[in-house]
């Protein structure tokens, strides 16, 4: 077998993500492209097609949505995304088993609970008009009193496929967004049975090369190995002398292909899809973007890494992004980022009256 540097996997990984060139595609291809984007707060995959797709406008994804083209919705590992509606569509079935799984983690807290039962009620009282959880808890309450109100919820969320209803927020969604059922929303079923395999083939094609172990973290699915087996797939050597799974004729770009600066949103999958993720961020700065509270902050890579981190917020007229950087940069990098992170805040805050740049530290 080949052997891939560590560099040769960041630039094949980055060359997937569309992070080495901002790519000509529309936002739904792009969407498609990426296999999904994390979407726990509606901002988020704006910013990171922002990143990937040039330019792209707020306007090009709203679109999209209105016209029910991409959806935001639990999906892979049982988290908000944005995907495709196909892609929806196509792999919801495949992922249910992480769904049915994690009602086990309610514990003493589902103490009485009837799946199908309160499956049944939520889609009743679904079918009627799109609710916040707040109000589906609460209409079940009445049917179900015995029952703790946030395992009834809770049940809903992971057993019926629903998707987010769009509002005419700037970002697609409010903060207390209303769901519905997916298959109404769609005009169209699920796919009837699991494609795990396709789904394999989908993962390489966004963030290969990888292992089975990275596929498990990025979906939630277990015992990956057998769908790798059973695809047409290359096989590479890491440094580390792991074996590397990929799709026939992906991109493998040079491991000397030049990498400009790149802004990445909060949860940015890149950050997320792979067990070990030193391709993208050294073990060193892991605690500096992974907090605690387990929030992912927002990153800016330099050379394909992440090489610090950065917010933005408007106060009285002045937008302002702030850039935390990890190490000291070259003067060259510095001007880079400075270019891409003032075109970024004017994309954030449009209606700023002036703009500020800072760098911490």
């Amino acid at each position: 077998m080949s052997k891939l540097s560590g560099r040769a996997v960041n630039r094949a990984t980055l060359a997937r993500q569309l992070l080495l060139e901002r790519s000509d595609c529309g936002a739904v291809e792009a969407v498609q492209r990426l296999a999904g984007m994390q979407g726990q707060e509606p901002k988020h995959p704006y910013v990171g097609l922002w990143s990937r797709v040039d330019g792209f406008t707020d306007e090009h994804l709203n679109k999209a949505i209105e016209e029910r083209e991409v959806v935001r919705a639990s999906l892979f590992r049982g988290t908000l995304h944005l995907v495709t509606a196909a892609d929806y569509l196509r792999f919801r079935t495949t992922i249910s088993p992480i769904f049915e799984a994690g009602l086990k983690i309610l514990g003493d807290r589902g103490k009485g609970l009837e799946p199908d039962k309160v499956v049944a009620a939520a889609r009743r009282i679904l079918a009627k008009e799109p609710l916040t959880f707040t109000e589906i808890r609460d209409a079940l309450v009445t049917e179900f009193p015995e029952v703790n109100d946030r395992a009834l919820g809770f049940c809903t969320r992971m057993m019926v496929p629903l998707v987010m209803f769009p509002t005419d927020t700037r970002w697609g969604w409010p903060a207390n967004a209303r769901f519905t059922p997916a298959e109404e929303w769609l005009k169209a079923k699920l796919h009837a049975s699991a494609a795990p395999e396709e789904l394999v083939t989908r993962y390489l094609e966004a963030f290969g090369p990888a292992t089975p172990a990275d596929f498990q973290t990025w979906s939630g699915l277990t015992k990956a190995k057998s769908y790798f087996d059973a695809v047409e797939l290359e096989t590479f050597t890491d440094e580390a002398g792991k074996t590397l799974y990929d799709v026939p004729g992906g991109p493998r770009p040079d491991e000397e292909t030049p990498a400009p600066v790149r802004f990445l949103p909060e949860f940015d999958n890149l950050l997320l899809s792979h067990a070990k993720r030193e391709r993208i961020i050294a073990d060193e700065h892991r605690p500096a973007v992974f907090t605690k509270n387990l929030r992912v902050k927002s990153t800016y890579l330099v050379d394909g890494v992440v090489a610090g981190v950065w917010s933005a917020e408007k106060k009285r007229g002045v937008a302002t992004l702030t850039l935390t950087p990890f190490g000291r940069l070259p003067k060259l990098t510095q001007a880079e980022l400075e270019r891409e992170g003032s075109a970024l805040l004017r994309f954030l805050e449009p209606d700023a009256k002036t703009y500020d740049l800072v760098t911490a530290g």
